[in-house]
């Protein structure tokens, strides 16, 4: 056998392997059909889409990377490394001054990014990906649902066992009531005043329970420890500072339990369990709207989901998704008590400043934590 036909023969054993390869991390195409080519050639003209987020920088690497790979020729200008509030703040203010800013906004402060809907910021962008989401997590055209994030009770495995493990809310609260001394000063919870989720997570379980004021109490009870970050957290329930950890974000527990932070256990409450979804919608303003719609066909579809669901280990919204965590595995463990907040303009009235003023007021008063 000569060289070329040697070569010949490596090329064709080596061109399917790397095709498999490409797909293996390509991942599948949309199902739903891809954009049109006059929105590619304008979005390729643009040159650019600015993403402004509060899922950090370095955990939306794998999904950057996918999209430049899916339309070469778009650069992502993506910002995750600000808070809901802080980001929020930035939007706005840049927005009203007429500066270039965000093309796509892309929040879990579900509350937060409804309201910039209702004032007028969002573009309405017909995404034929939409069709494939619930019901609930879409909203007229402009706004829609990306993953699902449980919210859940987290506790220390080596140090919760058996019967004290809280299975629900009224569980945590009997617990807490019953084991005052062993758990005081070792619960621990988002301060609703500093954390814009923390407070929809309290808004929420208001609309979802009128006993959550008995959960509220029994903490405080306990002596509750408030935080503003979710890796302080779980790093301090892992490390036995904390015992248990209440409304915590679920899909970032799993996850860390399985990496660096063994002794996380996850309890998903058996009377109702939260579902929050990050909400992205084109701006108005947008500079690169056809980029900006691009992007939002990439986070819906198949393939987006695929990566939110594997690299970012983030639950995606979408059923029939085949990754390591999946919107579908996720109901299943779940069941019946599952919560999904839904799209609409309930969330914006707890963000009138009376209706805040008031839950905050009485949130501190129940848990003993300052205002």
């Amino acid at each position: 056998m000569n060289l070329m036909t040697v070569a010949s023969t490596r090329r064709r054993r080596i061109l399917p392997m790397a095709a498999a390869l490409l797909a293996t991390v390509m991942g599948p195409t949309p199902l739903l059909g891809a954009p049109g080519k006059q929105m590619i050639d304008a979005a390729r003209k643009e040159g650019r889409v600015v993403v402004y987020s509060v899922l950090s920088t370095n955990a939306a690497k794998p999904l950057i990377a996918d999209f430049k790979a899916l339309y070469p020729g778009i650069e992502v200008d993506y910002d995750g490394d600000k808070g809901s509030t802080e980001m929020d703040a930035r939007y706005r203010g840049e927005t009203a001054a007429g500066k270039v800013t965000a093309d796509v906004v892309w929040s879990s402060a579900m509350d937060m990014q409804m309201k910039l809907v209702a004032d007028g910021y969002a573009a309405r962008y017909r995404s034929s990906e939409a069709r494939a989401l619930p019901k609930w997590a879409s909203y007229q055209d402009t706004a829609y649902g990306s993953t699902l994030e449980p919210v859940v009770i987290v506790f220390n495995k080596n140090l919760v066992t058996g019967a004290d493990i809280p299975r629900s809310h009224a569980g945590l609260t009997t617990l807490l009531n019953d084991r005052t001394g062993t758990f005081r000063g070792k619960v621990t919870t988002f301060d609703i005043i500093k954390s814009g989720v923390g407070y929809m997570f309290d808004a929420q379980d208001r609309l979802a329970s009128p006993k959550h004021g008995e959960v509220l109490s029994a903490m405080g009870k306990a002596g509750l420890q408030s935080s503003g970050g979710t890796g302080d957290m779980l790093t301090g329930i892992n490390e036995g500072k904390f015992l248990l950890g209440y409304n915590m974000m679920g899909a970032y527990a799993l996850s860390r339990s399985k990496k660096d932070l063994p002794n996380l256990g996850v309890v998903f409450p058996s009377d109702y369990t939260l579902v929050l979804s990050r909400i992205a919608f084109v701006s108005k303003k947008a500079a690169h709207p056809n980029a900006a719609r691009l992007w939002i066909d990439y986070l819906l579809s198949a393939r987006g989901q695929t990566v939110l669901g594997n690299a970012l280990q983030l639950y995606p919204i979408r059923s029939g998704i085949k990754a390591e965590y999946t919107a579908d595995t996720l109901r299943a463990a779940i069941g019946p008590s599952i919560r999904p907040i839904a799209l609409d303009m309930r969330l914006v009235r707890d963000l009138d400043a009376k209706r805040r003023d008031e839950v905050i007021a009485d949130w501190a008063a129940r848990t003993g934590m300052k205002k």
